[in-house]
């Protein structure tokens, strides 16, 4: 590190719930941590965000905002608006950023929660849509479709497996397969339980604002409906992971295990960007996300303690 180059315990990339959460409990531990804050958050587009006990509907914007209101009584806790333009680890085992303002700055740890980014692929007019009245996530939307028309997008099991899900809330649910097959047997469980297919190709979504009103297919009549679940393509939001070497899953996702940790020493990652082997899938519940930064955030408390005092690390890593 450079003599004016700033050393933190933990430098946290990305603010949203898990690296907010995570700060929250650094600052508490009495370790000096930065929050870098590029300001893409995943759920912007979104109206509220939900399951979230006690927040229940907040607007994403605004639990961002009282996030950075509850940091600032930490004084160890500094929240800079900027993004990471690169990344390295020192030969001490530290790591140095660079800032797209021009400065760097020292970690002694590092945790990347710097989320994921959803591309949608789904028929044209998805995107003005995304997070008002079309969605991918009944957990986070499929209360707020109790009593209107939906459709869900695809042909595949879980879509299927989704109508079938979003019967108990809905008043009418339509599997759009978009001119995929669907197998009879499938298509015998939905309809003997009031689930309606359309299997014509998909020409477009018409909408007023963010409001869906209709499926128009490439042929036979439009399907009036108030809500649509398609499939979104998530990928990482920041190649910082890659670019360090973190091991990656198959889907993009990279790999932690139960407390945080990725496969390179002193870089931990929390929120939808990682995973466990044993979870098939990232979890995208802001609830989820603040968790995962909870726990990375005590685990790397632990390891600088270990570190400190030379005492074992209760949570070290075996393997690679």
């Amino acid at each position: 590190m450079s003599s004016n180059e700033c050393l933190f315990d933990v430098v946290i990339v990305g603010a949203g719930p898990a690296g907010m959460s995570a700060a929250l409990t650094l600052g508490r531990a009495h370790r000096t941590t930065l929050l870098i804050d590029a300001g893409e958050g995943r759920n912007a587009p979104a109206s509220a965000v939900h399951n979230f006990l006690t927040r229940d509907g907040t607007p994403p914007a605004e639990l961002r905002e009282l996030g950075r209101a509850e940091l600032a009584a930490y004084p160890g806790v500094r929240v800079r608006d900027e993004a990471v333009t690169a990344v390295s680890c020192t030969d001490r085992g530290a790591f140095r950023l660079s800032l797209s303002g021009g400065d760097t700055a020292g970690a002694r740890r590092l945790l990347l929660a710097t989320g994921l980014a959803d591309e949608l692929p789904g028929p044209r007019g998805t995107g003005p849509l995304w997070g008002r009245s079309a969605f991918h996530c009944p957990y986070c939307h499929g209360y707020e479709c109790t009593g209107k028309a939906v459709a869900v997008m695809g042909s595949e099991p879980p879509r299927v497996r989704l109508a079938l899900q979003l019967s108990r809330f809905a008043s009418d649910v339509a599997l759009c397969t978009d001119g995929g097959a669907l197998d009879p047997a499938s298509r015998a469980t939905l309809e003997s339980n009031g689930v309606t297919v359309r299997c014509e190709p998909v020409a477009r979504l018409e909408a007023t604002g963010d409001r869906l009103e209709q499926i128009v297919f490439e042929s036979g009549p439009p399907l009036d409906r108030e809500a649509l679940f398609v499939v979104n393509a998530p990928r990482q939001r920041s190649g910082l992971a890659a670019l360090l070497g973190c091991r990656a899953f198959s889907d993009g996702c990279v790999e932690v295990n139960e407390f945080g940790q990725t496969t390179v020493p002193g870089v931990y990652a929390a929120g939808d960007m990682a995973r466990r082997a044993t979870v098939p899938m990232p979890l995208a519940a802001v609830v989820a996300a603040a968790a995962s930064g909870t726990v990375a955030a005590a685990v790397i408390d632990q390891d600088l303690l270990s570190a400190d005092f030379a005492l074992p690390h209760p949570f070290a890593r075996a393997g690679g």
